[in-house]
């Protein structure tokens, strides 16, 4: 069988380490080996989340996938939500909070733009007040990265207004900063920026989150946010999880604690040379590092990208495609062993979108760069 490397919005590519790791033999759920299993992740995933020393806010791990937890975080809060939506994974949030029953209101912002610190400020004094805000930090349809500090700043006047953030794809591609950031319910899959296959969701819990949640009488069963976090902090599962998942998860955060993941062990030299945060901090930068050189590719083309420069996602670049034919584009690449993705919804055909996040290198980039230069041609 032909192998392709998928540099779709995800899911990403997935190291033979980790492969390896979902074929270890079954253990039971309910024994001291599962405990111990569980027990692996919350160092790591308290990176991941970056929280501050000290922090009381909970991590936990729940077989779901994100849009699992973009149910179970509004089942946590009050009925008046506010959901900002400049894409379509945000459109997707605000449904779910009607169709679960909240009185939700829409910010709504063109796709390819952030929303401002101003918009949100002058919604939560006009329409307010509101007992959260939604919000998707990195929108996988449009490439758009939202900056986590201007909403938390026009937050701070609403001190009773909930923020409840999907970091998808952000989450392990970059700095999450969940205190700091004055997140109170932040939750990804792990199928992106964690380079996991698909199949658990990673998830992080405020205390006044978890207060307020457990003052909601109707939260529901394998979705109730206080059930997830209790369960995962008693070593005890709600229900069944998918235990090769979870054994994943451990060995990868894990190695990028340690420096041993790609692509931190190109740079960090042998495991264990840096601290776990700046090991972290490492696999940060190179993310970083390849969306400038997407960035600079397409400008070299003539196309630009979707979002502004200041609101590129660090993960994902969504490029208008110009005169390209976007379709003629895909099927070229995958001829030379490359995926890349098509536009989302309404931008299909008219952007594609490159995935350069996860265990991908700069290097393995290059090369699909030098690939999509032919292909390039060979269309114009």
């Amino acid at each position: 069988m032909s192998r392709t490397v998928l540099w779709i919005p995800g899911p990403t590519e997935v190291r033979p380490e980790i492969l390896a790791e979902c074929a270890r033999p079954m253990i039971g759920h309910r024994g001291k080996a599962m405990t111990a299993l569980i027990e692996r992740l919350d160092p790591g995933l308290r990176l991941a989340f970056g929280l501050a020393e000290g922090s009381t806010a909970r991590v936990a791990v729940h077989t779901t996938s994100a849009t699992g937890l973009m149910e179970a975080a509004l089942k946590g809060v009050g009925p008046r939500v506010l959901s900002i939506v400049n894409g379509a994974f945000a459109k997707r949030w605000h449904e779910i909070a009607r169709l679960v029953g909240k009185q939700a209101t829409k910010l709504e912002v063109a796709w390819g733009r952030a929303p401002t610190g101003e918009e949100l400020a002058l919604v939560l004094a006009e329409k307010g007040p509101f007992d959260a805000v939604t919000l998707v930090s990195n929108e996988t349809s449009t490439g758009v990265r939202t900056p986590l500090a201007e909403v938390a700043r026009a937050l701070r006047a609403h001190p009773s207004t909930m923020l409840l953030v999907d970091l998808v794809s952000y989450i392990a591609g970059a700095p999450v900063d969940f205190d700091a950031n004055a997140i109170d319910f932040g939750f990804a899959g792990v199928q992106k920026a964690f380079a996991l296959p698909p199949g658990i969701s990673v998830m992080c819990a405020s205390r006044r989150y978890l207060d307020g949640a457990r003052e909601q009488t109707l939260r529901g069963f394998y979705l109730d946010p206080v059930k997830i976090v209790e369960g995962h902090e008693q070593r005890a599962t709600p229900c069944t999880p998918c235990i090769p998942l979870y054994y994943a998860l451990a060995r990868q955060l894990e190695d990028i604690s340690a420096g041993a993941a790609l692509p931190a062990a190109r740079w960090l030299g042998a495991p264990g040379t840096l601290s776990a945060a700046d090991a972290w901090r490492a696999r940060f930068d190179e993310h970083a590092r390849m969306q400038r050189m997407t960035a600079d590719w397409a400008r070299a083309h003539g196309l630009d990208l979707l979002p502004p420069p200041e609101h590129a996602s660090p993960t994902i670049s969504c490029i208008r495609a110009g005169d390209l034919d976007v379709g003629a584009l895909i099927a070229g690449l995958k001829e030379r062993g490359h995926e890349i993705g098509n536009g989302y919804g309404d931008l299909k055909g008219k952007t594609f979108r490159i995935g350069h996040m996860g265990d991908h290198t700069e290097a393995a980039l290059a090369r699909l760069l030098q690939n999509a230069d032919a292909v390039v041609a060979a269309l114009r």
